[in-house]
């Protein structure tokens, strides 16, 4: 049965889908260059010096009220989806279908663990590689039971934080990550001193490997830290519960749920997401108690806001006129995770001292119209790509290593020969 596994016809795919990952995409560059060009490690007095010191003010309550969160949030939601559709594929035996989509994950994990020690420790593949592995043990789960868990996950922080609060910090699964980051950043030379610049005055692509060694588990801090373990697990769980209704292959029939999913998560979640942005600069955190209105505020505003972004674009595409320009997202998305790299590579060479060192020198208003100009990139490379290839470059790696066996990449035109 399994050398008769084979990938999703690039024809089959739902176009709203891919469309959804290339938009979710924008939202990725955005938040992740300005912790790419370290700005975000910068002091208030160096960043307070820069030209655009005004502008980038009040792009940080931007970023806060509509970007941070809300994009990964998304691309978790597909993530979740494209689980389900792998798992509840029809034709196979469960034992055959568990053992290709076990043999996906890791091959996941593994890209995710070269990106994150070889070219950026902000990786976010490791982490959806590992709670990717808990997902067929929820493939059988009744929906009830899946819509009592995905809001019970979703407010679980609450908890945590109030743990962490009543403990004034002496509870906390991140600590062990962190005792070990400094360990390993102390035997790099990375101190509190000089961490601020060290990838910049450090212009070696090895400098960049010895970061990533004690990053990789800095990274783990923070993800256990701001309990995004339990976030994107019920936003899998989301996705595979709307992967099994098929939702996504039957717009027209949900218009009406659409809307009603745009207005009720706008209503939730704008009034949250603007007491989120002013909450994050208050300069109060775990285990301070007046912080847990973070994580209250951060709760109510990531995944409606999340959720009224998807069903937006999800009603904007079912207009034709708005479907043919939306579509110009969908290369991206079907190239999700080579332009996801890329755009680390295109970072790094921008922003570290082993490439143009513009890192630490600029604020966010230019990191974003850098960020915009390399998405703009990435629009036009896939769609010229995808006019040749079946898979982006890594999706076809991705996909021999899964299955096996050869599979073609060069899209086959009308005239070559068909026979064998």
């Amino acid at each position: 049965m399994n050398q008769n596994l084979s990938p999703i016809n690039p024809e089959a795919r739902a176009n709203i889908l891919d469309a959804l990952r290339g938009f979710a995409l924008l939202g990725i560059i955005l938040a992740n260059y300005p912790v790419l060009s370290l700005y975000v490690f910068q002091s208030p007095e160096t960043t307070n010096a820069m030209p655009t010191a005004s502008i980038d003010k009040w792009l940080k309550y931007f970023y806060f009220a509509f970007i941070d969160g809300k994009f990964y949030s998304l691309f978790s939601l597909l993530f979740g989806i494209g689980f389900s559709i792998i798992l509840n594929k029809r034709g196979e035996t469960e034992k055959s279908t568990l053992k290709y989509f076990y043999r996906r994950i890791l091959i996941l994990l593994l890209i995710g663990l070269v990106h994150a020690l070889l070219l950026w420790d902000g990786d976010i593949l490791v982490l959806y590689a590992v709670l990717g592995l808990l997902l067929p043990l929820f493939r059988n789960t009744s929906d009830r039971t899946l819509l009592i868990l995905i809001p019970a996950l979703l407010l679980s922080p609450l908890l945590i934080d109030s743990i962490r609060v009543i403990t004034d910090g002496r509870v906390d699964p991140s600590l062990f990550f962190r005792r070990l980051a400094y360990i390993v950043s102390t035997k790099s030379g990375i101190t509190d001193t000089n961490y601020r610049n060290w990838l910049v005055v450090n212009d070696s692509y090895s400098d960049v490997v010895e970061w990533n060694k004690s990053g990789f588990f800095f990274r783990w801090e923070m993800l256990l830290g701001t309990n995004r373990l339990p976030k994107v697990f019920a936003l899998f769980l989301l996705g595979m519960y709307l992967g099994r209704k098929r939702i996504y292959a039957r717009l027209p029939e949900h218009h009406t749920m659409l809307k009603k999913v745009q207005l009720y998560s706008l209503l939730i979640g704008l009034p949250a997401t603007i007491g989120h942005a002013y909450f994050q600069n208050d300069q109060y955190f775990i285990p301070a108690p007046s912080a847990l209105l973070d994580t209250l505020f951060y709760a109510l505003s990531v995944v409606p806001m999340s959720l009224f972004y998807a069903s937006s674009f999800c009603l904007l595409f079912l207009r034709p006129n708005w479907q043919k320009k939306l579509m110009v997202f969908a290369p991206l998305g079907r190239m999700a995770l080579t332009n996801y790299i890329g755009q680390t590579i295109i970072g790094t060479l921008i922003f570290y001292g082993y490439g143009l060192g513009m890192g630490t020198t600029i604020g966010t208003t230019y990191i974003w119209l850098i960020a915009v100009g390399v998405y703009f990139l990435q629009i036009i490379l896939s769609n010229l790509w995808l006019r040749y290839f079946l898979y982006g470059p890594l999706e076809w790696v991705w996909r021999q290593l899964t299955y096996g066996k050869w599979l073609p990449l060069v899209k086959m035109r009308k005239n070559d020969n068909l026979t064998t």
